[in-house]
């Protein structure tokens, strides 16, 4: 496609050529957007992370050692996810323990987040011998994270900070007091 200015038979004539970049494919309108963004994808293929799902992370998590699941959240809601799918195999390769990583379909990320109590985006989940350790959420500069992986990797692990169900005492009234 080119572009073409015209003024005045005396002045000057400016042709520009205008193409897109071979790295930007024409994109389709009408096309559905991708399910998961290109550097999660580039994550689970490269780094051999799992992808997990509200019905295959407890087993995947009992396959033993320490485990990192990424929640990374609506890419355009929430970008700093494929900052941390970008900077998760360096610091996987920077800490002091060895992790497993998975990647959570965005179709099942918020059943994920609410199981693991993890409000966040986006989320890293520390999880271990299939058992809660942490969440570390967002997006952080290096050293700070880095520490902050190494730190989750020796927590104990723990119940997870989900909303716990309500309990009534025998012949306690269900009905609320609040008119």
């Amino acid at each position: 496609m080119t572009t073409k200015f015209e003024t005045a038979p005396d002045d000057v004539i400016i042709s520009t050529p205008i193409a897109r970049p071979a790295s930007h494919p024409v994109v389709d309108a009408d096309a559905p957007p991708p399910a998961h963004a290109p550097l999660v994808c580039r994550l689970a293929e490269s780094q051999s992370a799992a992808w997990v799902d509200e019905d295959s992370i407890e087993a995947w998590s009992q396959l033993g050692g320490d485990r990192v699941v990424l929640l990374a959240g609506d890419p355009v809601r929430f970008p700093q996810g494929l900052d941390v799918a970008a900077v998760l195999p360096e610091l996987r390769k920077c800490a002091d323990k060895p992790f497993e990583l998975a990647v959570v379909p965005r179709a099942s990320e918020d059943r994920i987040a609410k199981r693991y109590g993890a409000n966040h985006w986006p989320t890293l989940l520390f999880l271990r011998e299939g058992k809660y350790v942490t969440t570390i959420g967002g997006m952080h500069d290096w050293q700070p994270y880095l520490s902050a992986v190494n730190a989750a990797l020796q927590m104990p692990t723990s119940r997870a900070p989900t909303v716990g169900i309500p309990v009534v005492g025998a012949g306690a009234s269900t009905t609320s007091s609040c008119h």
